[in-house]
């Protein structure tokens, strides 16, 4: 958890938006009190990345044989 007062957080406010969306917790200060904190929306099980890495890995081995797109868009709305 990063701690940042309230001067800092205001210019720096993006900065602090980027590291909450990669699932960090920022606490915002005024005159070394916490007043806020920041935290994501949604929490994750898992990191963003490791997610993606592991669709990457398993895209590698799929195959769809002769189905078109349209077969597998019905195929998933049937699920």
């Amino acid at each position: 958890m990063e701690t940042v007062g309230a001067y800092e957080a205001k210019t720096h406010l993006f900065a602090l938006i980027t590291e909450v969306e990669r699932g960090e917790v920022v606490t915002i200060t005024r005159h070394g009190g916490p007043v806020a904190r920041l935290v994501p929306a949604v929490e994750s099980a898992r990191p963003a990345g490791d997610v993606v890495t592991e669709l990457l890995e398993h895209r590698k081995g799929a195959w769809h044989g002769e189905a078109t797109i349209r077969d597998m868009i019905a195929d998933g709305r049937r699920r």
